[in-house]
């Protein structure tokens, strides 16, 4: 903790001194164009014209933030006793109700052992496995010492990443916004994480069914193989995985923001790593909404949508030159290379550098005046984290990610404390362009965009816009502009 106060006190030293299915058409905001009360939430409109989401990979708040100042992230964590935890020891298919946990003066469960967290690097950290099965592992009804039924705690997911090499994120954390309250809105991995960040629900059935991990077999979307099925878990019974018995993963079954934006002529655009059989990176291409001309189930995908030629780019550096030339969209998504996501396993550290490219290139352009910046991790990647997630439905939420937001009107050096899920996120995109709350749908029907907390919390709007500082990073932007296009998929768990 004090190495970390050090680092933060000498770099602001330094600062100082420097669903839709062919048949479905955009959804249509009403007349009125209501706006969500609060001066924030007017102001947001009134201030914001542009806001772009960066999505990278497979991190916990605590393997990244562990011991930041202010923050909910002890450098500790809780596990069982060797003689309880066991090895390889997977949550059952259905899952108790949760409950609230007894915790003993350390702040674990009772019984349990307190462990330090590790520092490690990314040329070092496992690639943890990181599906449904897992986070129900981990999250251990809520008591989050399932971590140590995978073996060791130092050697597995007790750690955290070395302060030098996600420095680009710590400025960002510094100079802006860091909430330590973000959650996914379903347990699991990348698939679920992905779908649900651009449309604030998966469920493929009411009531009470959800899309779950990736489908069985590539490229996990619609222009998968004619029988490819997809997996999903119930409400009743609690929590039940159903392996490769749901639908083709071309999902007309629910919206997504993208209806919504379209409806309202809000231009958007998504960078990808590549634009065709990407799999779901960019998710869109498992929506038929906009993968598809016409769709009729289960597998007959004909054409492409509307948006498929103006709105999917590839690739991802793209967003570099557009940001620089003019040609940003007023709603936009980054997705990564493999080698850039953050991914475990990759002996990559490019990922921190890739987001500060990102973040200068917004920064330095004629679009910082009028932007928030969003970054935030599609899932917990199987590290430890202390907070137990609130459950709000059958679905989760899932296991905390960092959060971090910029913009010339965040608050500086704050971390916010406020809970928000990823419906948090398209609730704010709703506000800043007068859409109402839960445009994507209601929440009766597993929208979260309706019962989300937006993000006004990281805002203070009747401040001046703050000029902007470039984030140090490693690798230059140039760097990235020579990349060549990567075919990998960034994650498949």
């Amino acid at each position: 903790m004090v190495a970390f106060r050090a680092t933060l006190f000498l770099f602001a030293l330094a600062l100082c001194a420097g669903c839709g299915g062919s048949g479905q058409t955009p959804l249509t905001p009403g007349a009125s164009r209501l706006l969500p009360a609060g001066v924030n939430s007017l102001s947001a409109s009134q201030k914001l014209s542009h806001v772009i989401v960066i999505v990278q990979e497979n991190r916990s708040f605590e393997n990244f933030f562990a011991g930041y100042p202010g923050a909910n992230a002890p450098t500790t964590g809780c596990a069982l006793p060797l003689g309880r935890a066991g090895r390889r020891n997977f949550a059952r298919q259905i899952v108790a109700q949760p409950h609230f946990r007894h915790a003993s003066s350390s702040g674990c469960p009772s019984g349990d052992v307190t462990v330090p967290l590790v520092q490690t690097t990314f040329q070092k950290n496992a690639d943890l496995r990181h599906d449904w099965l897992a986070s129900m592992t981990d999250w251990d009804n809520g008591n989050m010492d399932g971590f140590s039924k995978w073996g060791g705690t130092g050697d597995v997911g007790y750690t955290y990443i070395e302060q030098s090499q996600i420095q680009p994120y710590l400025s960002m954390a510094q100079q802006y916004v860091l909430a330590d309250e973000m959650f996914p809105t379903e347990f699991g991995g990348s698939f679920t994480g992905h779908l649900t960040l651009v449309a604030g629900t998966d469920d493929i059935k009411l009531p009470g069914r959800a899309e779950v991990d990736f489908p069985n077999h590539a490229p996990d979307d619609c222009d998968s193989p004619p029988g490819t099925k997809s997996s999903y878990i119930t409400a009743k019974p609690y929590r039940k995985r159903y392996g490769f018995l749901g639908p083709f993963p071309c999902f007309n079954q629910f919206n997504s923001i993208a209806q919504v934006l379209d409806g309202a002529a809000v231009s958007w655009k998504i960078y990808a790593t590549r634009v065709l059989n990407a799999g779901f990176w960019e998710p869109f291409e498992a929506l038929s909404y906009v993968r598809c001309a016409t769709y009729t189930p289960p597998h007959n995908c004909s054409g492409f949508g509307s948006d498929w030629y103006t709105d999917i780019i590839a690739p991802q550096t793209q967003v570099l030159k557009d940001a620089a030339n003019g040609n940003l969209a007023s709603v936009t998504w980054v997705t990564p290379s493999k080698l850039d996501s953050d991914h475990p396993a990759r002996h990559s550290d490019t990922g921190p550098s890739w987001v500060a490219s990102v973040v200068n290139a917004v920064g330095e352009s004629s679009y910082w005046s009028s932007s928030a910046i969003i970054v935030v991790w599609d899932d917990w990647g199987g590290f430890y984290d202390n907070a137990a997630p609130p459950q709000l439905d059958y679905r989760g939420l899932g296991i905390r990610v960092p959060c971090l937001i910029i913009s010339p009107y965040a608050k500086q050096n704050y971390v916010s404390h406020v809970q928000y899920e990823y419906g948090s996120i398209l609730r704010f995109i709703e506000e800043v362009y007068g859409l109402p709350a839960g445009a994507i749908g209601p929440t009766s029907s597993g929208y979260t965009d309706g019962r989300a907390t937006s993000l006004d919390d990281a805002f203070d709007f009747t401040q001046n816009p703050r000029p902007f500082y470039p984030i140090s990073s490693k690798y230059p932007i140039s760097h990235f502009l020579k990349e060549r296009p990567s075919n990998e998929p960034v994650d498949t768990q």
